[in-house]
């Protein structure tokens, strides 16, 4: 889900959540996503958090991504806590 907070939130623009069934799965989607905002946008970020807890989040400034274990995701509902946000994208 990709969630526009500019009018929510003061230090971000957008929320990436996403969810990850594996450890594995959620510390090849964060690598990905690092490797790739280098590659493309030349900003540089280190993964918080730790897989194995089923959340990483990457700070990238202007979005912030969200990483999850199916679990977590639904333990911790943070499309719930920022629902004021608008809704861009949403795939199941």
């Amino acid at each position: 889900m990709l969630l526009d907070v500019q009018k929510v939130v003061p230090f971000t623009d957008y929320f990436v959540f996403c969810s990850g069934t594996s450890d594995r799965m959620l510390d090849a989607l964060s690598k990905v996503v690092k490797d790739e905002v280098k590659k493309e946008f030349k900003i540089s970020s280190s993964p918080e958090g730790d897989s194995m807890y089923g959340w990483v989040l990457l700070d990238l400034g202007d979005v912030i991504v969200h990483l999850f274990s199916p679990e977590k995701r639904d333990y911790y509902r943070l499309e719930e806590l920022w629902n004021e946000g608008k809704v861009l994208v949403k795939l199941q």
